[in-house]
């Protein structure tokens, strides 16, 4: 999210291992890897020197009093560019002029290289490093229009390949025929088995027009599911409404972008000119988005108290909270599943500690840390794991996620093989409604 980082992107632009065979193959890999290692080495020599410079700079300011200063004094108060380091760096960059000849590289390419191998190293998927274009299209992203297929997805933890998290109506993806939960094995026939999201998703993006053929994996196939998509613009409404039978509001969040905050107010609006005696809450298949938009739409649903805390690395503490002047006054009932992460996660948690909602349908993905994007200079960011939230009970749901009051699984083979799109979990939903009234 910003400020709250999901592990989500739109398609709106990846079990098992990418299969090599041969010794020619793997030996491709082998000097494939050792370009990498060399671009980072090269490029890490050209942080360092910006970054000595810097040093010496500061140094020299501390120094102008008089006195003299050596080089370890030069060198300290930074580990990671210590003399070791640098002399190791100088030495592998002898090694590589020496010795590697494969394919040119920019030192562009090089420097990002080490940016995003230094993020790696973090061995964290909620860290990671974007360019310049890459941090554009991100913000772009918040303001629901996109260029891709149009579904939303996920990292799978199982797997590490991307999952299908959510369709948007009326777009290449659902007219493909592509249905949440679809693992996405190839992209155009190469492999998405340990990549980042940002870097599959970077696959499946292209132009306006043009298609890109996904290998998909689906529960219950005994084979893979080949699909093609023409990518298209596709606008995201964040927020669906509409009223049922006997007066029941439904609202649908898809994820918690800027525009959301808005989209959800005048929903709710029409909910309660429209008469609503009770309100359904669908948060299936969300995965999360901005902590402002949550923390705004919270607002207009809590009583007076907490509605999330953080906490970071120094123990220092957060706190967002609701005045609980514009209370939800009739009852409530929140969808929930497998993708409902984060953000989703955030409301969904505080109505299950506040008692005034029911949670129907399957336990939460169970993503209890906070991301922030901390941009640079030239137009880069970095995004990196800052912190850890709770509930207002003080609960944090990392790698467990939020049990919900009953326990409903989704009858997908139903849901598709019907005309109607019969969903087993909406209609538990309705039930439980009508018995809180």
């Amino acid at each position: 999210m910003s400020n709250m980082e999901n592990n989500k992107n739109e398609f709106r632009e990846n079990s098992a291992n990418n299969e090599n065979s041969g010794v020619s193959s793997g030996g491709k890999r082998g000097l494939f890897t050792s370009g990498v290692i060399a671009g980072m080495a090269v490029a890490f020599l050209i942080l360092c020197a910006v970054w000595l410079g810097t040093r010496a700079a500061e140094v020299l300011r501390a120094g102008q009093g008089g006195g003299s200063f050596s080089l370890e004094e030069f060198l300290a108060g930074d580990t990671l560019l210590g003399e070791e380091t640098l002399t190791k760096l100088k030495t592998i960059e002898d090694t590589v002029e020496k010795y590697f000849y494969l394919s040119e590289v920019t030192d562009e390419e090089l420097a990002e290289g080490m940016y995003r191998g230094m993020l790696e190293a973090l061995d964290d998927p909620y860290s990671e490093y974007y360019s310049a274009e890459e941090l554009s299209a991100l913000m772009e992203q918040t303001q629901g229009v996109y260029y891709g297929v149009g579904a939303y997805v996920s990292l799978d933890p199982e797997t590490s390949l991307p999952k299908i998290s959510g369709v948007i109506e009326g777009t290449p993806a659902q007219e493909a025929g592509l249905r949440a939960n679809d693992l996405i094995y190839e992209v155009d026939g190469a492999s998405t088995y340990g990549l980042t999201l940002e870097e599959a998703v970077a696959l499946i993006k292209g132009e306006e027009g043009t298609q890109v053929n996904l290998t998909i994996i689906r529960e219950g196939e005994s084979d893979y599911v080949e699909l093609s998509v023409t990518r298209s613009r596709v606008e995201a409404p964040t927020v669906e409404f509409e009223m049922l039978d006997e007066e029941m509001a439904y609202i649908q969040i898809v994820e918690f972008d800027d525009v959301t905050i808005d989209q959800f107010a005048e929903a709710l609006a029409l909910a309660k000119g429209s008469g609503m005696k009770g309100l359904i809450l669908d948060l299936r298949a969300n995965p999360g988005g901005s902590l402002n938009a949550v923390v705004e739409i919270a607002r207009m649903l809590l009583p007076e108290g907490l509605i999330v805390y953080t906490e970071n690395k120094y123990g220092e503490r957060e706190e967002y909270t609701c005045d609980g002047t514009r209370q939800l006054d009739v009852p409530l009932v929140v969808l929930v599943d497998m993708n409902s992460a984060s953000a989703a996660e955030i409301l969904a948690g505080a109505i299950k500690d506040y008692g005034i909602g029911t949670l129907v349908g399957t336990t939460t993905f169970g993503k209890g840390i906070v991301q922030q994007i901390i941009p640079f200079t030239d137009g880069s960011a970095v995004k990196l794991t800052i912190s850890s939230y709770f509930t207002p009970n003080g609960n944090n749901i990392h790698e467990i996620g939020i049990e919900p009051d009953v326990v409903c699984e989704f009858d997908g083979e139903t849901y598709y093989s019907t005309e109607e799109h019969y969903d087993n979990q909406l209609e538990k939903a309705k039930e439980v409604l009508r018995q809180s009234w």
